[in-house]
């Protein structure tokens, strides 16, 4: 499908559109924006839509048939054909290393086919770039991102990497941190809000959001709970390849019985403030919406120091964001809040605060549509 040219018709390219951080966060754009939009949805990962639940009745996506794949051997006529798919739109809006190949279509074919400008969209890395950022995938991006009308990222760590390593210009680089509906997560959980799972009198959950991946290294935030107290549970919400490892270092630690799998969540909102105390274990993270979710519940936070997390919670939460490789801590901040109720609430009234003020949905889409708006020539979008 076309822009007929009376609505702005939007092209978002993505490495996956399950119900992760960058998905929820696209949602929740295309929401904000309203109706008088069009988008088209296309996933590196065919059958990874999982995010598609989460859109509002009145707003226009449609999820072409027969995109040309966004991943495959790189030659000249593979990105000639994902260039002609691309036309016909006002805006094209890519993610992630999963649709680069895309944006290298764009910056060969983008004056010969008319394509419209591109805004590049980057959250973090995969595995195999927690450790450290592949050479040839620097390369590539710093030609791919050439004729990029902008670059959006949420980190600064991500901005520095955009400016000093991919070579991007001071003025295509926008950091514009993750919001959400603070509102949303102000309201009170009801116990059965969870497929599988009901929070029973008496117990504490500790949770996480997370896609079942292996950057997320969620065996470890096993390990750290293992020492916690008899009546404290863990609560992981999200899908993936990882399920199984997650629940094999469980039952090997003997916690089996207390850590909990119940799936994809549609709306975190409902499910989040079940939680007494959130945690991360991630190799790699840039600015977790997560982390802004259980902020605007009104949680502690236990996570190593990994991207913007020890930036983003309030002062009051600092001390117990740890050393990125130390499991001993991460583990002694989990037992030493679990232990102090008292703790617990003053932290998470802080990180409340701090989101309501800081992090809120509303100006995260102002900030958005405006970078949108330059690239497309507009006052205002949409």
């Amino acid at each position: 499908m076309v822009s007929s040219g009376a609505r702005p018709h939007v092209l978002h390219l993505h490495s996956s559109f399950d119900a992760g951080g960058k998905e929820r966060r696209s949602v929740a754009l295309m929401n904000r924006f309203g109706a008088g939009i069009d988008h088209s949805v296309v996933s590196a990962q065919p059958g990874a839509l999982g995010a598609r639940a989460l859109l509002a009745p009145d707003i226009r996506v449609h999820f072409p048939f027969g995109f040309p794949p966004l991943a495959g051997k790189l030659r000249m006529g593979r990105l000639k054909t994902l260039a002609r798919g691309m036309q016909g739109f006002d805006l094209i809006c890519t993610y992630n290393w999963g649709a680069m190949d895309a944006v290298m279509a764009h910056a060969i074919f983008a004056p010969l086919m008319g394509l419209a400008p591109l805004v590049h969209h980057e959250d973090g890395f995969n595995a195999d770039e927690a450790d450290g950022l592949l050479a040839r995938r620097n390369w590539f991006r710093r030609i791919a991102l050439a004729r990029a009308s902008a670059v959006i990222v949420p980190s600064q760590r991500l901005e520095t990497i955009a400016r000093e390593v991919w070579h991007q210009p001071e003025g295509r680089v926008h950091r514009i941190v993750n919001g959400i509906d603070t509102a949303a997560y102000a309201r009170k959980a009801k116990a059965d809000a969870l497929p599988r799972v009901i929070k029973r009198p008496g117990e504490k959950w500790l949770g996480t959001l997370a896609g079942l991946r292996p950057v997320k290294d969620l065996p470890r935030l096993v390990r750290a709970f293992r020492g916690m107290p008899e009546n404290w549970h863990l609560v992981i919400l999200g899908e993936g390849p990882e399920r199984e490892a997650i629940v094999q270092e469980a039952i090997a630690l003997e916690v089996g019985h207390r850590v909990h799998l119940p799936g994809h969540v549609p709306d975190p909102a409902a499910a989040v403030g079940l939680f007494d105390l959130f945690a991360l274990s991630s190799r790699s993270e840039q600015f977790p919406l997560s982390v802004v979710e259980a902020m605007a519940a009104g949680l502690a936070v236990v996570s190593p120091a990994v991207g913007d997390v020890a930036a983003m919670v309030a002062p009051e939460n600092a001390p117990f964001i740890t050393p990125s490789a130390d499991d001993a801590a991460l583990a002694h901040a989990l037992e030493t809040l679990a232990e102090d109720e008292a703790a617990r609430r003053r932290i998470g009234e802080a990180n409340r605060v701090l989101a309501r003020r800081d992090y809120d949905e509303g100006v995260m889409a102002q900030r958005y549509g405006a970078v949108y708006a330059r690239a497309m020539g507009r006052e205002r979008f949409p």
